[in-house]
């Protein structure tokens, strides 16, 4: 089966894959007078973009393109155009225009007011129906090459012609919602570089027993200091929540701070927990002392009950040393300050990433300086446009993520529309 531009006036768009950032090349391709063929391998689109932020999806982040790029560690100058061309403002007016009203959470971060990552998908798909773009279910596995120039592409026996292709395939986690690498091998047959594909936003693996022991324990407002052991540096600080599993921790924080750790070895970071931020040393001793003389004819480890959750007090009495069947009001002052120390430092080896399956995007990708900032499009092969997460920028939690897919998206569509 063909499918050729048959009308020659008309530039034809052939955007890969279906996702947040191929829905919004799509979209804008045909605003800008495109016509538009959108090839997803799922049998609908948005597939990771419905289950995103646990089905909740942060739209983006309410911030201004400046302090926006200080949440991008990777390349973040190559996004300035993308960003100038299709902004945080711009994604909550397609958003609210499209029917689906917004809200600012904290952070900043955007939400669809109805808390349902569907409504969002549902008004990228319904403005790909208004503007006409076809949509067809395949996976592409290979492009159509003339002379260092892309003309189009196959899934299976349907090959598709058109004047531009944009690969928009996303990373490597969340494979089960298509995104493989398939994008990365198309972009490798073009001719292009990818750098090395690591997890980047994943839960962080633990060989200390503490993680076990503390298995389903969420923290909230506690801080988090992640130290690299080597240069005795703090690479990342943050407050907020977190939580222990079996093979280590998860939740915001630490999710966040995986982003900072590009060194990972077994044992080169630390995680140090301060269980109650709050309390400077002296008040904290005061606090404990108030609660040991609220129980002071009671054994030592039935004392923190109000001071600490129940999974935390023997791990914490532990670190602690002391004697656990000691009468609290034969704790000395030395041991309260162990007992401080402990509270205010809770201090987690860190050995690895969880699989970069579980990450919720991909750090590396297609080589930017491959491509052209201004509009998306390859440096080394004519016709051949890319966006989203296939490319090697990553930003931090807060829904910045998400902006970079609509804005690269955007460009990419605006420019492949236009022929720059």
């Amino acid at each position: 089966m063909n499918e050729s531009n048959v009308n020659n006036d008309t530039r034809h768009v052939a955007v890969i894959g279906g996702g947040a950032a191929g829905m919004m090349a799509a979209i804008s391709a045909a605003e800008n007078g495109a016509r538009v063929t959108l090839i997803e391998r799922n049998s609908f689109c948005g597939k990771k973009l419905r289950i995103t932020g646990k089905g909740r999806c942060n739209v983006t982040n309410d911030c201004d393109t400046r302090e926006f790029l200080l949440h991008v560690p990777t390349n973040p100058r190559f996004l300035y155009s993308a960003l100038s061309c299709f902004s945080t403002e711009d994604t909550v007016s397609f958003f609210e225009g499209a029917g689906v009203p917004l809200k600012v959470e904290r952070g900043r971060r955007v939400f669809p007011q109805s808390d349902k990552a569907a409504h969002i998908a549902n008004a990228m798909t319904s403005r790909l129906s208004e503007l006409g773009v076809k949509t067809v279910t395949g996976r592409v596995d290979g492009l159509i090459m003339d002379g260092g120039a892309v003309r189009g592409c196959r899934a299976g026996d349907l090959t598709v012609e058109a004047d531009a292709v944009i690969i928009a395939t996303g990373g490597v986690s969340y494979p089960g919602t298509g995104s493989d690498g398939d994008g990365h091998r198309l972009a490798k047959s073009a001719g292009h570089s990818v750098t090395p594909l690591v997890p980047s936003l994943v839960p962080l693996t633990s060989k200390s027993k503490i993680c076990p022991s503390l298995q389903g324990l969420s923290l909230k407002n506690v801080s988090l200091k992640v130290t690299d052991t080597v240069s005795g540096k703090t690479v990342y600080e943050d407050f907020g929540e977190m939580m222990f599993t079996h093979f280590g921790m998860t939740g915001p924080m630490i999710l966040s701070a995986s982003a900072h750790l590009s060194e990972m070895a077994a044992g080169r970071y630390e995680a140090h927990i301060n269980l109650k931020p709050a309390l400077d040393e002296r008040t904290l001793d005061a606090r404990i002392l108030s609660d040991f003389a609220k129980y002071s004819n009671k054994d030592f480890a039935n004392a923190l009950g109000d001071l600490l959750p129940s999974k935390l007090i023997p791990v914490a009495i532990g670190l602690s040393g002391i004697d656990p069947r000691k009468k609290v009001n034969s704790v000395t002052r030395e041991e309260r300050a162990a007992l401080c120390g402990v509270i205010r430092d809770l201090r987690v080896r860190i050995d690895g990433f969880r699989p970069i399956a579980e990450a919720i995007v991909t750090k590396g990708g297609v080589d930017v300086r491959e491509i052209d900032p201004k509009t998306m499009s390859s440096r080394l092969c004519e016709g051949l446009y890319f966006a989203g997460e296939v490319i090697d920028v990553d930003a931090y939690t807060g829904g910045y993520n998400l902006q970079i897919a609509f804005s690269t998206g955007a460009l990419a569509g605006q420019s492949a529309a236009w022929g720059n």
